[in-house]
């Protein structure tokens, strides 16, 4: 059990936190720099093979681990002028002025890959023409143009020894919540269809039925249930593995969502709901009590009841028995290998055999 805290701090503990913070403050002198793109992968990759390059990364650091498509999306950011994360680095005492990249080695990597044209850009979203390019593919005065793009950075002066640099490291990286897929939709593709997600999100119904934390719901996951069943309603046959690239797909597929959409999309959502109150005990949790609800079981259930009832708008089954057979637990532990075959086979299990005599 944690120790209880003090119903009123005195003085002397002011005094003893005071001085404990003094013992760990750390005056850490910096200045804000700012340098072309063409710079700063030149500065990487000048004498990188002789480990003597000015801008180096340090080995407590990840390797390139970005994919190519995270890495074109970057490039894309780039191309498209959109503010880029200050990088941090550090002037290293005994390197002689070399520069230690301290958070921003990821972003570094791939700007020197492109510019070394060993990055094909793919899944590019908003430039789609580039799709297939390389640096080299550039028109030279877009190239001229992409080198001169600036970065800023924040530089620590020789005083920060590498302890500090590793905790400066382990905050940036781990010091905050990186906002979820659903968090980020809500920034770049907030409208009429997203409201229309939030508000059967916030319905009673579902909520009894989706039982999901508190922390769950505030980081939007009841609208990623949402969103998902209505994309996997629509498109699940043509699921092609990335789950987030499925449903952002979707999200853009429905950007013109006018009232008579919006009123069928909310009578086949109503009409799901109220079926699973009445023939699927627990709804879609595996049991009385639980807080959380497993998505894999959220979709099968939701989009299966929804095409059964396509089929028999008054569809009464003759059993839900299946729930309990080892047929439908291995479809629940399929969600290791999101290919379509599986996404299919779940859903149309749970229709089938809500449609079966």
């Amino acid at each position: 059990m944690p120790d209880e805290l003090p119903i009123s701090i005195t003085q002397d503990q002011r005094d003893e936190a005071e001085g404990q913070i003094a013992a760990h403050h750390k005056i850490i002198d910096f200045d804000t720099r700012e340098y072309p793109v063409e710079v700063i992968v030149s500065k990487y990759l000048d004498r990188l093979e002789e480990d003597d390059n000015d801008f180096f990364v340090p080995d407590y650091q990840r390797e390139l681990v970005w994919p190519d498509e995270h890495q074109s999306r970057f490039i894309e950011s780039v191309l498209m002028g959109l503010p880029i994360p200050l990088l941090f680095v550090a002037d290293v005492k005994g390197q002689e002025g070399r520069v230690e990249i301290v958070d921003g080695s990821q972003r570094v990597r791939t700007l020197a890959r492109f510019m070394k044209n060993e990055l094909r850009l793919i899944g590019l979203k908003r430039l789609t023409k580039l799709n297939g390019f390389t640096f080299a593919d550039l028109p030279p005065v877009r190239q001229r143009r992409f080198g001169r793009h600036t970065m800023r950075m924040i530089e620590l002066r020789e005083g920060a020894d590498e302890e500090v640099r590793r905790d400066i490291f382990n905050r940036i990286n781990t010091g905050s919540l990186r906002l979820n897929d659903m968090e980020v939709r809500w920034g770049v593709k907030d409208g009429p269809f997203l409201k229309f997600v939030r508000t059967c999100s916030e319905q009673p119904l579902f909520r009894e039925l989706a039982p999901l934390s508190r922390g769950a719901i505030d980081r939007r996951e009841g609208q990623e249930f949402v969103l998902r069943f209505f994309a996997y309603l629509h498109n699940y046959t043509k699921f092609d593995r990335s789950v987030v690239g499925f449903l952002n797909d979707y999200l853009e597929s429905v950007q013109e969502f006018g009232d008579d959409t919006r009123d069928a999309f909310q009578a086949e959502w109503d009409r799901m709901l109220a079926f699973v109150k009445t023939h699927i005990p627990n709804g879609f949790s595996k049991g009385k009590g639980h807080v959380r609800t497993p998505r894999i079981r959220f979709e099968a259930i939701s989009v299966g009841t929804a095409l059964a009832l396509r089929q028999q708008p008054d569809l009464v089954p003759a059993s839900v028995d299946w729930l309990e057979s080892e047929a439908f637990k291995a479809h629940m532990r399929s969600d290791a290998s999101n290919s379509r075959p599986k996404v299919v086979a779940r859903i149309e299990f749970v229709r089938d055999n809500l449609l079966s005599a």
